[in-house]
């Protein structure tokens, strides 16, 4: 007897181990940011500082990886208004240089909340990751003004391959507060 309830639950464990998600999405709230999102795991934070448009800026990350996919989302505040479209364009280019990527979509993009800017947009892209394996890239990038001046985003999936499905829960869950 002792055998099959052993082996019962031996059976139990292993199936529950196998119906555990891929993609176990949970809401985050990047801290010192009015960004709301969702991500398919346990984000890591790493911050440093970065030179955008020839200023100095502190970046905030949140990122995790699952699916065999890498998300992450990227903030920054900036005082000057007038230069958010100027950083949010330079952002973009640097993030799919570094890629050597290949744009094949560029679109509008305009969480509710956001700033109606022509730099606000979301790409599906094609390049190199650092050890010239081949990724694809889903990204978005647009700001918000607030209280204290401006905050500017990025959010992005890097895959070799993204699914739509994958890529569409991700975008559409973002918004402002």
């Amino acid at each position: 007897m002792r055998y099959f309830l052993r082996a019962a639950v031996l059976f139990a464990a292993l199936w529950l181990a196998a119906c555990s998600p891929t993609f176990n999405w949970r809401e985050v709230r990047p801290d010192t940011s009015t960004l709301v999102a969702l991500l398919p795991c346990k984000p890591d934070q790493a911050m440093r500082a970065v030179s955008l448009a020839g200023r100095p800026v502190r970046l905030d990350m949140l990122s995790c990886d699952a699916g065999g996919a890498t998300f992450a989302i990227g903030h920054m505040a900036i005082s000057d208004p007038a230069r958010a479209g100027e950083m949010l364009a330079q952002w973009r280019a640097v993030t799919l240089a570094n890629l050597r990527a290949t744009v094949s979509s560029d679109e509008p993009f305009l969480p509710r909340g956001g700033l109606a800017l022509p730099q606000s947009v979301r790409v599906v892209a094609s390049g190199q990751r650092a050890d010239g394996r081949a990724v694809m890239v889903h990204a978005a990038w647009f700001a918000q003004g607030t209280g204290s001046g401006i905050q500017l985003f990025q959010a992005v999936v890097y895959a070799s391959k993204v699914s739509m499905e994958m890529s569409d829960t991700f975008f559409s869950a973002l918004r402002l507060q």
